[in-house]
Formats: structure tokens, C-alpha cells, sequence
């Protein structure tokens, strides 16, 4: 039976015209399921990220993944994969958002500093803090984008966004402090 005549319902491609009846089977048609395929992959991160958006505090969970991500990333090497683990049924507040953050990250310093018995404490603790720190403001500059380019990072998201990233921040500079100063009750046998 001849291709040409065969209807486009019953094998489901269009009729086969001159031009296509030199290629082999094989080619005819991939561009267009591949670019079916792109498209449709395109649709579904976009609906995904618009449902994601449209929940309002949702921003800040895409903050909160990213840099969980970065800090994972980061810490593998030293404290194996996924040293930092999403919680469920999360506050996304700035202030749950990044007390989650500064939480799950400063909460293996004490593995980390196992890994560099050769460091002094207040080494171990600046470089652990420039490790997370890194890893954090490359996840969240990566969330920050995604949301730019949705054209969502403005009024409240963009206002709970900045404010989490500015608490993360002070929560590593507080962490930080507390490696770096002496213990009271050491401070209290100086005297």
C-alpha cells in the first residue's frame, strides 16, 4: 500500500508529500516530537512555577531549596550527600525561612570541624561560616533570578525575600560570634 494514501487519522502523522519521500523513516517526524517535547516541557515548568508563585509566601521556599541545594553541594564533599534535609510543613515566613536555613546549615559545624582536627577553632569556624555562607548566597542569588525572570520579585515577595536573606545573614555573623568568643565561664577564670 502506498504511504501517500493512507489518511493521517489512521496512522496518526500527516500525508507523506514529495519532498518527504526521500527521507528514511527515521527522520521523519523527530524534529517536530522533539520540539513538541520542548514545548510541553517549557509549559509544565512554567504552570509549576506560577502555582509556586501564586501561593505568595512560596517565594521563600524556592529561597530556602535553593540554598539548602548550594550548601549541600558544598558540605558533600566533607559531610557526605544531603548533610542539610528539607523539612516539611514549613514555616515560610522571613524569619522560619531563614531560622531554617541558619538552623540546618550551622547545625553540622560540629562535623566539620571533626574533618579539620589540624585548624584552630576560630579557623575552623570563619572558613565553615565562608563554606555555608558561599553556598547560601549562590542559592539564593540563583532563587532571586528565577523569580525576576517570572517577573514576581517586587512588593511583598521582594520585601520577605530581602528580609530573609538579611536574617540569614545576621544568624551566620551571630554564629560566627559565638565560635569566635570565649566561653563565659572561661572569660570569668581571666580574671
Amino acid at each position: 500500500m502506498n504511504d501517500s494514501l493512507i489518511s493521517p487519522v489512521v496512522t496518526g502523522r500527516p500525508p507523506i508529500n514529495e519532498a518527504e519521500k526521500g527521507k528514511s523513516a527515521e527522520t521523519q517526524g523527530v524534529g517536530t516530537v522533539a520540539t513538541a517535547r520542548k514545548q510541553l516541557n517549557v509549559q509544565i515548568l512554567q504552570s509549576s512555577m506560577e502555582l509556586t508563585i501564586q501561593a505568595g509566601d512560596k517565594s521563600l521556599e524556592l529561597v530556602f531549596r535553593a540554598a539548602i541545594e548550594r550548601i549541600n553541594e558544598l558540605l558533600e564533599p566533607e559531610l557526605g550527600p544531603n548533610a542539610l534535609q528539607n523539612a516539611q510543613a514549613q514555616d515560610n515566613s522571613p524569619e522560619g525561612t531563614a531560622a531554617r536555613i541558619v538552623s540546618l546549615s550551622t547545625g553540622f559545624f560540629e562535623a566539620y570541624a571533626a574533618q579539620h582536627p589540624d585548624k584552630d577553632q576560630a579557623t575552623k569556624a570563619e572558613n565553615f561560616v565562608a563554606l555555608i555562607r558561599s553556598g547560601f548566597e549562590k542559592g539564593f542569588n540563583e532563587a532571586a533570578d528565577i523569580l525576576k525572570g517570572l517577573d514576581v520579585f517586587q512588593g511583598d515577595i521582594e520585601a520577605g525575600v530581602m528580609k530573609t536573606h538579611e536574617l540569614v545573614q545576621k544568624g551566620f555573623d551571630d554564629f560566627l560570634a559565638s565560635k569566635l568568643s570565649p566561653p563565659a565561664d572561661a572569660a570569668e577564670h581571666a580574671h
